[in-house]
């Protein structure tokens, strides 16, 4: 009966935390459209029931998170429920025209058609080659020796601090070779925060210190915004898993920075702090972070409403054996239609779902994309939730603005799943059995 009652608390508290996380993002969405009008958010204070009551409805399936056990798809399919909740209420206060009741049906059946998979496919596969430890730890190396490589090499073509303003004014200059710009998005996504997770698992603080050290040099070579934050993230999931169970670590990892840049805003709004001491923060996390993912959507939903969709042409490969209507990248197709933004990524609910095969059929490809990041969970299948997730920890911010193809390949998405895979499971059980052994 106790342990009844404490499963009952533990879903009650998720569940309350879980409306109050979408309640902090609408408000902080509605705040970055105050900033920026200029992304054709308008919200009118005395028409506020009808989108209340969509994003209320889309709440309830938030209610999966509250059943659904930890995993990677866990931690990915949250950040997207964030994402769409925003959007439902992003496609209610939208000044373009498009077909909003379907749009709103599609982003709310495809947030359902891609959270079933990610959160409930947890079988996992069976172990058919598994790194023997000492082995393991020479791959460890040989990560960070590559990483170190990468940035040195890297560092010969581009290398200047920038201030975050001012990135743009810069970053269309950097051209690195084809192998040298995939070994530089792998190591910074996937490697190193492996590398990272294991060597805090093992307590080996100063390899985790040295990976931390060098992921910092990526983003003078980059200038890249994710490559800014990846050390910090990487500390502020370390710090949050130790003193918090993984499904909660997930919602407060990205409620706790959206609640400090609401309360940077309202200290900016009532005058007690300047625009430099509050804005800066409030525009990267909370409207760059977490705003523009559902913004982009509603770009796309306007752009695809009036053009042809792309059956996936916008994939190389595909590219090769069919005609395209668009030559361009779609971030480039989209930046040239509106002319904000910069080059405009969407996640896969926009690329994979709206662009490639439009509204109707947006569920069925998104569906099959959640299948498709449900293999994280399955390879990695009984590694420890703190190091899933602080390993997977970047892919989530990758996620929300690239599509999945360019995340798998591109960001190394593949090699993290494969290295979940071949991750030795005693190492963990040596630790656990280490913590718990009694001193003599």
């Amino acid at each position: 009966m106790t342990d009844g009652r404490q499963l009952l608390r533990e879903r009650l508290g998720l569940g309350t935390l879980i409306c109050f996380h979408v309640v902090v993002c609408c408000i902080s969405l509605i705040c970055g459209a105050y900033l920026h009008p200029i992304y054709h958010v308008l919200y009118d204070p005395s028409e506020w029931f009808i989108p209340a009551m969509a994003v209320a409805g889309f709440t309830l399936v938030g209610m999966l998170f509250v059943f659904a056990e930890f995993s990677f798809g866990y931690l990915v399919g949250f950040y997207f429920f964030s994402m769409i909740a925003g959007y439902i209420l992003e496609n209610l206060l939208t000044e373009f025209y498009y077909n909003h009741e379907l749009a709103g049906l599609s982003a709310a059946v495809s947030a359902v058609a891609f959270l079933l998979p990610v959160l409930f496919i947890r079988a996992p596969f069976r172990q058919i080659r598994v790194i023997p430890p000492q082995a393991f730890d020479k791959l460890l190396t040989l990560i960070v020796l590559l990483a170190l490589v990468t940035v040195v090499s890297a560092a010969s073509y581009h290398f200047r601090f920038v201030a975050i303003d001012d990135i743009y004014n810069f970053r269309d200059e950097l051209t690195f070779p084809t192998a040298l710009n995939y070994l530089i998005a792998i190591t910074s996504s996937t490697l190193l925060p492996f590398a990272f997770a294991c060597y805090v698992t093992r307590k080996d603080t100063w390899r985790a210190v040295a990976v931390l050290l060098l992921l910092m040099f990526y983003y003078p070579i980059t200038l890249s915004k994710v490559a800014l934050f990846a050390p910090a993230w990487l500390v502020i999931v370390m710090i949050l898993s130790r003193f918090f169970e993984a499904r909660l670590t997930v919602i407060l990892s990205l409620l706790g920075p959206l609640v400090v840049g609401l309360i940077l805003f309202g200290l900016f709004k009532s005058h007690l702090l300047p625009y430099d001491a509050t804005i800066p923060y409030f525009g990267i996390v909370n409207f760059r972070m977490v705003a523009i993912p559902s913004i982009a959507m509603d770009f796309y939903n306007d752009f695809f409403f009036r053009h042809d969709v792309t059956y996936f042409c916008q994939m190389r490969v595909v590219k090769a054996l069919m005609s395209c209507p668009y030559q361009e990248l779609l971030s480039s197709v989209i930046y040239n239609e509106y002319g904000i933004g910069g080059n405009f990524n969407a996640s896969l609910f926009a690329t994979e779902g709206i662009a490639s095969v439009g509204m109707v059929f947006a569920p069925l490809a998104v569906f099959v994309c959640g299948l498709i990041l449900a293999l994280g969970n399955r390879l990695s299948a009984g590694l420890p939730p703190r190091f899933v997730l602080i390993s997977g920890a970047i892919l989530p911010q990758i996620l929300l603005n690239v599509p999945l193809t360019i995340t798998l390949v591109t960001h190394g998405a593949v090699f993290l799943f494969l290295l979940w895979y071949v991750t030795p499971r005693t190492m963990f059980e040596q630790q656990e059995s280490a913590q718990i052994a009694p001193a003599h």
